[in-house]
């Protein structure tokens, strides 16, 4: 009875054996190859894990920060190159040109221009007193004359009047044009010089408005001289009739071929 009970128990332990096998070595094959060997082992830490995330993201936004500072540093060196382009519209010589023509008509003025000796001179010999020793033809002579410079005087006013109302086309197309171009300025240089010209222009304007009040000034001063002076002639020449001569002395009259 010996004999046959024990290789029962040993069969028994070696089932046991067995069925405990896989439990002990499946934590084993679990485990990490380090593990099994002593080197230690793998810990999840959530916090961690979180705090590393925030990290990147931190890093993240402010390199976006970065980025949109550069753009905006770049749109800003866009905008002071467009505040510094030049406009690329110049009326200034047009408007030049309008001042030097009606200037030009200006000089042209007959007779007494628009000098002061010339005024001072012309009005000492030709509108001052009227000399009651003056022959008739001398006062005639000197009353033609001023008569010429006061139709003179009414020319000129039409003339410079004539040209500054041609100017005002030009001047229409040129304000229209800077008007536009300060409008559709790229920068503030380009809508600062579109203003500068546009007051160029009014400048010019206001030129041609002092020269036809003062060409008309002219001629109504002439007027007023030559009907001055035309009064002082008709007083002298109505003193000289009044004033006693010699009376009639009779003379030799001839006619019909000589004969008496």
């Amino acid at each position: 009875m010996i004999r046959i009970l024990v290789p029962r128990l040993a069969s028994a332990s070696v089932i046991a054996l067995a069925l405990a096998a896989p439990i002990a070595i499946s934590p084993m094959l679990a485990s990490p190859a380090h593990a099994l060997f002593g080197f230690g082992r793998i810990v999840y830490d959530p916090t961690n894990h979180a705090e590393n995330l925030l990290t990147a993201a931190r890093s993240l936004e402010q390199i976006n920060n970065q980025i949109q500072q550069l753009q905006n540093e770049a749109q800003m060196l866009i905008n002071q190159a467009r505040n510094l382009a030049s406009l690329p519209y110049s009326a200034l010589q047009q408007i030049q040109q309008n001042v030097q023509r009606t200037q030009q008509l200006l000089s042209q003025a007959q007779s007494i221009a628009f000098d002061v000796q010339n005024i001072d001179q012309a009005f000492q010999q030709q509108y001052g007193n009227v000399s009651l020793s003056a022959t008739d033809q001398q006062l005639v002579a000197d009353a033609r004359s001023r008569w010429e410079n006061t139709v003179g005087g009414l020319q000129d006013a039409m003339r410079v009047q004539a040209g500054v109302v041609g100017n005002i086309e030009t001047n229409r197309n040129q304000m229209s044009e800077l008007v536009g171009r300060s409008q559709n300025a790229a920068g503030a240089l380009q809508a600062t010089q579109a203003g500068n010209q546009l007051l160029a222009l009014q400048s010019q304007q206001l030129s041609d408005l002092i020269a036809v009040m003062s060409a008309n000034g002219r001629s109504e001063a002439l007027i007023d001289a030559e009907r001055a002076t035309a009064a002082e002639q008709g007083r002298v020449q109505r003193e000289r009739f009044l004033t006693p001569g010699s009376g009639y002395q009779p003379g030799n009259a001839q006619m019909f071929n000589g004969s008496n």
